[in-house]
Parts: C-alpha cells; structure tokens; sequence
C-alpha cells in the first residue's frame, strides 16, 4: 500500500517540488494552497503524513495543526520561513512532531519523512504500533506493554512514553515538554516534568529503554538494542 502524503503550502513551485520528489519515491500526493483547503480534504481522506506550511492565508498552519489534532494523530512537519524559538514552541505545543525552514533539501526532508513515518506507523504499516526494547505501544487502545505485562500509565504518562517514543534520541527542555503537555496557560512550574518523568521511569524500569537527563538541557528517550 502507497504511502499518501498531504501538502498544505501556498507557494506552488515549491509544492510541485515536493510533490514530484515524494511521487517519485512511489508516494501517492495530494496537494492544499490554504488552511482552509486542507481541512476539507482531511474530511474526505486520511495521510500517512502533512506537510504543512506556517504562514499561510487565513487559517495559518498552528491553527490548522491545532484542528488537526482534534481528532488525529497523522504525523505533522512544519515548513517555515523563519527560525523562532517561540514559533517552534507553541508548534510543538500543538502538536506538530518535525520542522523544517526554507529552503530545505528535499532528499533531507524526504529522510525525515522516512523516520517519522517508520517510528509511528511501524514496519508492519499496522499504524498504531510503537516498540522499543521490551514495550509496545498500541495507540490504538491507548495500552502499553512491557513483554507481556500490561502498564496501567495514567493518561499523562502514556502521552509522555508516546512522544518520547516517537522521538527517540531528542532532548527536550522542561518549558518545551511543559507547553506541550500542560499548554502556555499551565499555573504551575516545570517541577511538575520532574515529577511525571520520575513515574514514568519506574513504569518502564527494565524495558530496555530509558528516559535520560540531560544536564542543563531536559531530558532525552535512549532506546536500548
């Protein structure tokens, strides 16, 4: 089954670009000028994957992102003009899992593609299946394993384990993971990461992965053979 990639970008020359290369790499493409457009076709259709671009008009991409995740979990990259740590934030926030600035390379792109899609939808193509080590995630259910013991993860925690899984390798700062979990209206203070990542590591102690702190950084999923 083709890979189907939906691209929401209203500079169509780079559009077509991207569409071309992913056709060529055997994707089936679908293509949006606006926010608007895209949410619309999203009605109809499902993706593997969305590009999609920030600066639009009318709906801009944090908006559609945001409308996106009301009901989905399609893997979402960004495309940006311009490199602002508060942009990168409350996309995160939104939930969007990569971005990349124009211009970029597209065989880059291509590659992050790749990653995202093959971390989240699994090599089996099932589309809800995550492992790592010893876990499996179904995302379906909402359920994690660890071999065959099941780990009754609150909410938050699952949230957590899925997003570290999906990004496994990538530190995170306490504000970043703050914002996406809690949002930029949470009253509390970053201790409330500390204490979350503290019961998730016990949660998944022996499964072969890890959740590491990063001195001065945040923290990072490493995942074992």
């Amino acid at each position: 089954m083709k890979q189907k990639l939906l691209i929401v970008e209203d500079d169509r020359l780079m559009a077509e670009a991207a569409a071309d290369y992913f056709a060529g790499k055997g994707w089936e493409v679908k293509k949006a000028e606006d926010g608007a457009e895209a949410l619309e076709i999203l009605d109809r259709e499902s993706f593997h994957l969305i590009l999609l671009d920030v600066m639009m008009p009318g709906k801009d991409g944090f908006a559609v992102c945001r409308e996106i995740r009301s009901h989905s979990d399609v893997p979402v990259i960004f495309i940006t003009a311009r490199v602002l740590e508060e942009d990168m934030l409350n996309g995160y926030s939104l939930g969007a899992d990569d971005y990349v600035t124009k211009p970029f390379s597209l065989p880059v792109l291509y590659a992050k593609a790749m990653a995202l899609t093959g971390r989240v939808h699994g090599a089996g193509r099932d589309g809800f299946t995550l492992t790592a080590g010893s876990l499996k995630l179904d995302a379906k259910s909402r359920r994690v394993w660890n071999c065959d013991r099941l780990l009754p993860l609150p909410p938050k925690e699952y949230e957590m384990l899925r997003f570290f899984l999906e990004n496994p390798g990538r530190v995170y700062s306490r504000e970043q993971l703050l914002i996406r979990f809690w949002g930029y209206d949470f009253d509390g203070n970053e201790r409330v990461v500390d204490n979350h990542i503290k019961k998730l590591r016990k949660a998944i102690d022996g499964c072969g992965c890890s959740i590491q702190t990063v001195r001065k950084s945040g923290y990072r999923m490493e995942v074992g053979e």
